[in-house]
């Protein structure tokens, strides 16, 4: 279970409310303007008017009690600056790549330590990331000429993209390659299969390849109770089944991946 639903918000020229004169507001107001969002100052108006998030800074904690309340009544969503337990929503730790994002959070346990993942991010994500989001972004229709089936798109690109792949997004230049792999990319197998036998229920002892694989799953087959940190590496929208002959046998598209746990 994940303590929060990571979302990004869009609010581009929308007003958010931050209530608050104190060093704890500033930075607050800095994030709005960082994400094209415009302050507003009065909660009243804020109301009125149907602003959607507020933050509240107050260096009075009774006031920041009673202002959460108010605001969520009237259908806000709100973050309370160092009050957890009176927040819709936190902020996470940004490093930016524009387009780009990687937010960082720890549900409130530690923003010190959000800190230096993000830190230790930096150091190791090339500037050119953003350059690589761009120039796919701008060949999207391209691709979808290329690939027209989707799930196809998506395994030319899982194999791009992967690591040492053409367009892998650790390598600075990456983004330089883009074109000229689209013009020659092959079309991936239509079908694969492999199985991945597990001996503990932490996802840790996972092999580089094993996570690659449940990652890229079109299908799971799941042989036996395969443990929820284990399933939770593998991509929300894929099928999961149970694993039968019948199943196993079937011609799919796209990878299918037997997970079998047998722990020692």
């Amino acid at each position: 279970m994940i303590h929060s639903l990571p979302l990004f918000h869009r609010i581009n020229g929308q007003k958010v409310l931050v209530l608050g004169d104190g060093a704890a507001a500033e930075p607050k107001r800095r994030l709005v303007e960082r994400a094209g969002g415009i302050v507003e100052a009065d909660m009243q108006r804020a109301i009125d008017e149907g602003v959607r998030l507020a933050f509240v800074a107050y260096e009075d904690s009774r006031a920041c009690e009673n202002a959460a309340i108010n605001l969520r009544c009237a259908g806000m969503l709100v973050n309370v600056v160092d009050m957890p337990d009176l927040c819709d929503f936190t902020t996470p730790s940004i490093l930016d790549r524009d387009p780009v994002l990687v937010a960082v959070g720890t549900g409130s346990a530690s923003a010190g330590l959000a800190k230096h993942l993000r830190l230790r991010l930096e150091a190791i994500l090339p500037q050119t990331l953003g350059l690589l989001a761009t120039a796919l972004h701008n060949l999207r229709e391209r691709l979808r000429m290329r690939f027209p089936d989707s799930a196809e798109r998506r395994r030319a690109l899982d194999a791009a993209l992967a690591e040492d792949g053409v367009l892998d997004p650790f390598d600075p230049a990456a983004y330089e390659r883009v074109e000229s792999w689209l013009d020659s990319a092959d079309r991936p197998n239509a079908s694969q299969a492999e199985t991945i036998d597990l001996s503990s229920d932490d996802p840790e002892d996972l092999t580089l390849r094993q996570a690659r694989l449940l990652g890229e799953a079109d299908t799971l087959l799941l042989d036996g109770a395969i443990p929820d940190a284990i399933l939770n590496r593998s991509r929300a929208d894929a099928s999961r089944l149970p694993f039968n002959e019948e199943e196993r046998d079937k011609e799919r598209e796209g990878l299918t991946v037997v997970l079998h746990y047998a722990p020692g």
